[in-house]
């Protein structure tokens, strides 16, 4: 049996006249640069969401950047954001000029909230906490913490698309928030795609603004901007799909708890911890697991795809040796790193192929 890490031709296969019929009207009307495809999609997500204003840009990356820049975020400033996650989270805080200030994880793999006044300082001006895997991070100490301080709260949702805290959907806390439609997201383009959703009117029109060279009519630049923008071609596509993304987040939420009952009681590993009062929308399924890389190679060679998320935290990369950080105030993440194991999950996963990765777990540590 071979089970890819995500299969997207499935999830193609299982919507594919929506899919087509989405393209072929796009091509149809030759609508690539913003139009009313692109119109739709942001109406369509902002409503879905609850939010005022969607902002479709090229990629999640830009999102972040954007934000900030439109916050002010500018040199010599301190942005805080969590240890582990890609590196587009914290690249864009020193795009800006600033300085990414890090913060070990909690056991849910996301920010530790106990540890963040101790990081802030009078440079401090956001915070930017990421939903990783699907859950979210321990958002009302987080907000009460910004309100303290002044703080910019900008919340990360790239893996957290209609993940819940308390009630509340992912994005909704902060000022802004701003969404990945890489096409293994929860809610996947077929290229590069992302958003920023706030209900800030002034944020927003900025940040479309700048998105688009710095002007919201052709010809008029109240100001120098870049050029990130949602094509025709991917919203069309992201329209075909919305409607089902909240059938898929539960059919994630199941594969999940299938997951549970056959791995439950397998010694050597350690299931999710799922923080109380949230909604998971299981971007990703991550064990914990001793001999993590030896034994990631035997389901390799089972035909098993498995991935690591990721394997070196941040403060530790080469690309932030400047910042000379003190790696024992990272010792959660520093653990993690040799044990963490992201496992195969998709709405269009069988119980069978679940059976299977997990009777190929006991079978390593029963033989190891």
């Amino acid at each position: 049996m071979n089970i890819p890490f995500v299969d997207l031709k499935a999830q193609y296969q299982s919507i594919k006249k929506d899919i087509d019929d989405a393209i072929a009207s796009v091509i149809e009307e030759t609508a690539f640069i913003k139009g009313k495809y692109v119109q739709q999609f942001e109406k369509q997500f902002a409503e879905l969401y609850g939010v005022k204003h969607c902002i479709g840009v090229a990629n999640g990356t830009d999102a972040i950047y954007i934000i900030l820049k439109m916050l002010g975020i500018k040199d010599s400033d301190e942005v805080i954001t969590v240890a582990n996650s890609w590196i587009s989270t914290s690249e864009t805080i020193s795009q800006t000029g600033a300085k990414p200030v890090f913060i070990d994880v909690d056991e849910y793999f996301t920010i530790d909230a106990s540890k963040i006044e101790n990081k802030i300082t009078n440079r401090t001006k956001a915070i930017i906490p990421v939903h990783l895997y699907g859950q979210m991070a321990e958002m009302d100490k987080i907000q009460e913490i910004c309100k303290k301080h002044n703080l910019h709260l900008i919340e990360d949702c790239a893996q957290s698309h209609f993940s819940e805290y308390k009630g509340t959907r992912a994005g909704l806390f902060g000022i802004a928030s701003t969404f990945s439609f890489f096409p293994g997201k929860n809610l996947g383009a077929y290229g590069d795609a992302g958003c920023i959703l706030t209900n800030d009117d002034a944020l927003a029109e900025k940040c479309r603004m700048y998105s688009t060279h710095g002007a919201l009519v052709k010809h008029t630049h109240l100001m120098e901007g870049i050029n990130s923008r949602l094509d025709g071609l991917q919203a069309g596509i992201l329209s075909a799909k919305l409607p089902y993304i909240l059938q898929w987040t539960a059919e994630r939420n199941n594969k999940a708890e299938m997951y549970n009952k056959y791995l439950s009681g397998i010694k050597g590993i350690e299931l999710p911890k799922i923080r109380s009062n949230t909604k998971h929308s299981y971007h990703l399924y991550v064990i914990k697991a001793e001999q993590r890389d030896e034994l990631r190679l035997f389901l390799q060679k089972n035909g098993i795809a498995c991935e690591i998320h990721y394997p070196t935290p941040l403060p530790f990369m080469p690309a932030y040796d400047y910042l000379q950080i003190d790696r024992n105030d990272f010792r959660v993440v520093a653990e993690n790193q040799k044990t963490i194991l992201s496992l195969p999950i998709y709405p269009e996963l069988t119980e069978e192929q679940i059976q299977y990765i997990a009777q190929n777990i006991k079978n390593f540590y029963i033989n190891s």
